[in-house]
């Protein structure tokens, strides 16, 4: 198969310009369709809230970009309708292998349970990506108005909207919003219009990225290297990815001439002695700067940021791109409810609060994977060293080594909206644990049966009750009937038998119930809603 082969979406003149109907304000704008922005509309669309989304360009990402997605994205890929097609064009990928020089210190197995439809990661290009999501955007014609080639160069915020000024081939015009999200990117226009810099550390360090197109029988696997031969005393990582392309990170030190080092005569040596060899032909080079940075505040006002234009990860450990689809699956449908009027406005704030939350969480174990890979000090190089000299025999030493914690969904124990329980298997405000079930049409997976709503699960024999606003399902054991059985036993164990759950619409446990009534119930659901 060839490379991937990039060609622009269609344009519209927009109504502002045709002289078509024109809504007096819109209910959302997202600036931005990375992936990001367009699952942003994509869940928003699938709570019935129409959007327009504004990009200043017409085609894909150029370059592979974010490649590795987790288990957790997946699933909200899933929710929104791509999952299963990225699964089958990504490669899936749960081992990783980590060396020293030129020897293979150990490897890891991300995700060693069965009963999990989506797998550990996998590897896919992110041009894939927006491409799937915007074919799965054309799915709602009437709710989702995609205008490329409108660039936003101006925001005026306020508390009771928003209005955007908007630069297109055909000429200028302005809208009006209740809420613009703005999913533009690290280096984030409307960030800057509105005079917001990040908080954190920007690293000395740079790191060469490259796309090689090679054909050659690598297995699916992570494989990170220090101080290897091919490229003494950095590290480098490899990952396979569809259409015979792989990613080659190779670290460059602090006080590399970024310029320089981007130019082919640099680069392809560098590639020649890292694949040992092997023919290639390159495809896609970029360098970048390790940052662990984030906004004070995600929410100001009616302008809300999600994903890199809110925080920035260094790329080791899969957490940036991961990150930014966790924010949409808090955000959607909070923003939903209030706008349905629902929920209180001051819901939005608990977007903020668990995101910012989550993306604290990924920037201290970013930090401490970049503090591991480039020693500051002498005493952490020390450190560092004794680690990897030590790994070679002794195995407490291994766990010591950080190339790179790879991302995980963050929990949300302990927060205002979740009920608390002293019944719970799986904490209230944990992330969801999947599970093969069987119902009416054959097998199903759990997390395919609850989502985009309220959800009481009974698992066992347990009575529910019913509430307004809230779906309710059943799992017994096989030949017990309810809505579903549990196939391998697996809910029941990571659930408990006899328990009431109630997951948000975004899946995560709102409240545990061993005797569930209407009352208690219709409570817990408000409180996540932000009622309380």
């Amino acid at each position: 198969m060839g490379r991937y082969q990039y060609e622009p979406f269609e344009t519209h003149t927009p109504p502002e310009l045709s002289g078509g109907d024109v809504p007096a304000r819109y209910k959302v704008a997202i600036v931005g369709a990375g992936p990001v922005g367009l699952a942003m509309a994509i869940d928003l669309a699938l709570h019935g809230v129409p959007v327009v989304v504004l990009d200043d360009n017409n085609v894909v990402s150029v370059g592979s970009r974010a490649i590795c997605w987790s288990k957790r994205t997946l699933e909200v890929f899933d929710r929104l309708g791509v999952g299963e097609r990225m699964v089958d064009k990504g490669v899936t990928w749960k081992v990783g292998r980590l060396y020293h020089k030129g020897e293979e210190l150990y490897s890891f197995d991300l995700l060693p349970e069965p009963g999990h439809k989506m797998p550990a990661f996998i590897n896919l290009q992110q041009y894939y990506v927006e491409e799937y999501l915007v074919t799965r955007c054309r799915d709602f014609p009437d709710l989702i108005d995609l205008r490329f080639k409108n660039k936003v160069t101006g925001v005026e915020n306020g508390p009771d909207g928003a209005t955007l000024a908007i630069e297109t081939p055909e000429g200028d015009y302005r809208l009006t919003a209740d809420y613009v999200i703005a999913c533009d990117g690290a280096k984030s226009p409307i960030r800057g219009m509105l005079g917001l810099d990040f908080l954190g550390r920007l690293f000395e360090e740079h790191f060469l990225i490259a796309d090689v197109e090679m054909k050659s029988d690598t297995p699916s696997e992570r494989w990170f290297w220090f101080e290897p031969d091919f490229h003494p005393g950095q590290s480098a990582l490899l990952h396979k990815q569809p259409d015979d392309i792989y990613r080659i990170d190779l670290q460059l030190g602090w006080d590399a001439d970024t310029e320089e080092e981007k130019k082919p005569e640099n680069v392809i040596p560098r590639i020649e002695k890292a694949v040992g060899g092997r023919p290639f032909e390159l495809d896609w080079v970029s360098i970048y700067t390790f940052q662990c940075r984030r906004l004070e505040r995600f929410v100001h006002d009616r302008v809300i940021f999600v994903g890199d234009s809110a925080h920035i990860v260094s790329p080791f450990g899969a957490r940036g791109g991961n990150g930014g689809i966790q924010d949409v699956d808090n955000l959607g449908w909070k923003l939903a409810a209030i706008i349905e009027g629902d929920a209180p406005q001051t819901l939005i704030e608990t977007y903020n609060d668990e995101r910012v939350h989550g993306a604290d969480e990924n920037i201290m174990n970013s930090s401490r994977s970049t503090n591991f890979m480039s020693p500051r000090s002498d005493t952490e190089m020390l450190f560092r060293n004794e680690v990897l000299r030590l790994a070679h025999t002794e195995p407490f030493a291994r766990k010591l080594i950080n190339s790179g914690r790879l991302s995980v969904p963050c929990s949300l124990e302990g927060f205002p909206l979740g009920t608390p329980s002293s019944d719970a298997v799986l904490p209230v405000g944990s992330p969801p644990l999947d599970a093969p079930l069987e119902g009416p049409a054959g097998s199903a997976w759990l997390l395919n049966v609850i989502g985009g709503d309220f959800t009481l699960v009974g698992f066992g024999d347990v009575a529910l009750p019913e509430v307004e606003g809230v779906r309710t399902l059943t799992i017994r054991n096989v030949g017990e009937g309810g809505d579903y059985a549990d196939a391998d036993g697996l809910a029941f164990e990571r659930y408990g038998e006899g328990l009431a759950y109630l997951f948000r619409p975004d899946q995560h446990v709102a409240a545990v119930f061993a005797e569930p009534d209407a009352e208690t119930v219709k409570a817990a659901r408000d409180r996540a809603l932000g009622k309380a």
